[in-house]
């Protein structure tokens, strides 16, 4: 199977928001026609602006400043429609939106998870660090160990209608960590946040993080990948979505 993965930079999040919603509505369609449509699936990986995000089970209270405060500082607060609690997305973040078909995979969102937790554990083993799940919790999570309590280095989220996937994982870089001082991170009060560069000791080349992850993906889900990068990406997308609509346009309200 195919995955086109487009690699769009910089780009806020109610935009990449969108796309998802676009796409996800895209394959729905697809594999509901009558002959069934096999298009390839989706990855969007980019990096967002300062943004803090809660989703649908997610307590408000988790966030520690007001939005006009946020707003000072550069960082926008969105309510959105995932899976989990509170989370910041911002710059030296390795932020995935896969956006899968999970009726050509496995229709298991716990298997899901599990595999994309692992392609991140794996590349975090290739800088020699052991990473691992806790149970109970979503996530990536490093210790505890010598160097401290247990600490989360990549976060994740999902939703899923007609189990085509879409939201995903927030795996921290170079990450300035001290963004997550003003949030309860994913709700979980205690529990800290790390880096691969607080880890490592030296900031790391992202472009190397991000093949190197894209390459226990490919392995982990059996695709095949092909890569499309800014300009050509969001020609892709615009081509995909020639003509689409959302799936709550096409729907009438609830």
């Amino acid at each position: 199977m195919d995955v086109a993965v487009c690699h769009l930079g910089r780009i806020g999040y109610r935009e990449a928001w969108k796309l998802q919603q676009q796409i996800q509505s895209r394959l729905i369609a697809a594999k509901r026609s009558a002959p069934p449509e096999e298009l390839p699936h989706v990855m969007l990986l980019l990096e967002h602006p300062p943004v803090y995000t809660l989703g649908k089970s997610g307590d408000r209270a988790n966030l520690l400043l007001s939005e006009k405060m946020l707003a000072k500082r550069g960082a926008e607060f969105i309510p959105v429609d995932r899976g989990g609690d509170i989370t910041f997305h911002g710059p030296g973040q390795l932020v995935g939106y896969p956006i899968l078909d999970l009726d050509r995979f496995f229709t298991d969102i716990h298997r899901y998870l599990r595999e994309l937790e692992e392609a991140i554990v794996l590349t975090c083993a290739d800088y020699g660090l052991v990473a691992g799940r806790i149970g109970g919790r979503t996530g990536v999570w490093i210790g505890p160990d010598e160097r401290g309590p247990e600490r989360k280095i990549c976060a994740m989220g999902i939703r899923c209608s007609r189990w085509v996937t879409m939201h995903g994982f927030a795996f921290n870089m170079n990450t300035d960590l001290d963004w997550f001082n003003l949030i309860v991170p994913c709700g979980i009060s205690g529990s800290d946040v790390t880096s691969l560069s607080r880890e490592l000791g030296h900031s790391v080349n992202e472009e190397e993080v991000t093949m190197r992850f894209l390459n226990h993906f490919a392995i982990g889900f059996d695709v095949e990948l092909s890569s499309y990068r800014e300009s050509d990406a969001h020609a892709y997308i615009h081509t995909l979505l020639k003509d689409v609509r959302l799936e709550t346009e096409r729907e009438p309200a609830r």
